[in-house]
């Protein structure tokens, strides 16, 4: 069976029976979690001197944790469980006139796992799941971007998650660039997977 986990053998422990939810708020269970969407959201900040890390066309952003989200949504029995990840990191290289060019690599903090729920979020972070002792980071790397429409590429990359690696292709828009607060220059982007767990 598929587990869920919308940002997912790779995630986590072998398939099992069920998981007691007696006295307790339902936790996953490999049977009834079958895909996970992921959603990134991100406001990214230009770093000083970025245009010259590889020519004067290039601008390397940093992803502003306090304007960017990382959340994602599984399906549990017959209801949709939603969460985020509240710390991650992580920077956008791009070039503006070609943006197919581009690289963003991104970093996120398992153990800041999120559903609102204490008990499912601390069943979240052992070895069941996401192991978060043992494998406290989740990162993607991007290998290329293929132009879909306007603004709108798919980007193909590894994602390493439970020790483990394997490809993903995340759905991404550009949101825009321009001046942000105090001049600073900035950038929009989102970006969407579905990931399986087999």
């Amino acid at each position: 069976k598929d587990l869920i986990i919308q940002r997912d053998d790779w995630m986590m422990a072998k398939p099992k029976a069920s998981i007691s939810t007696k006295g307790s708020p339902m936790l996953f269970s490999s049977y009834h979690c079958q895909k996970m969407w992921v959603r990134f959201v991100c406001c990214a900040l230009m770093l000083l001197g970025s245009e010259l890390v590889v020519n004067a066309a290039t601008e390397t952003y940093a992803i502003d944790p306090a304007h960017s989200s990382v959340e994602f949504r599984v399906r549990h029995f017959f209801s949709k469980v939603s969460g985020r990840f509240q710390k991650f990191e992580g920077a956008i290289t791009v070039d503006r006139e070609a943006l197919e060019k581009s690289e963003v690599k991104a970093t996120i903090d398992t153990s800041t796992v999120d559903t609102n729920e204490t008990k499912r979020d601390e069943h979240l972070r052992t070895k069941d799941f996401f192991e978060v002792e043992k494998y406290p980071q989740m990162t993607f790397q991007s290998k290329s971007w293929k132009p879909v429409k306007e603004n709108e590429y798919e980007v193909s990359g590894d994602l390493t998650l439970h020790g483990v690696t394997k490809p993903v292709v995340l759905n991404v828009k550009s949101l825009g660039f321009g001046p942000g607060m105090k001049g600073a220059q900035i950038s929009g982007w989102e970006a969407r997977a579905k990931i399986k767990r087999s």
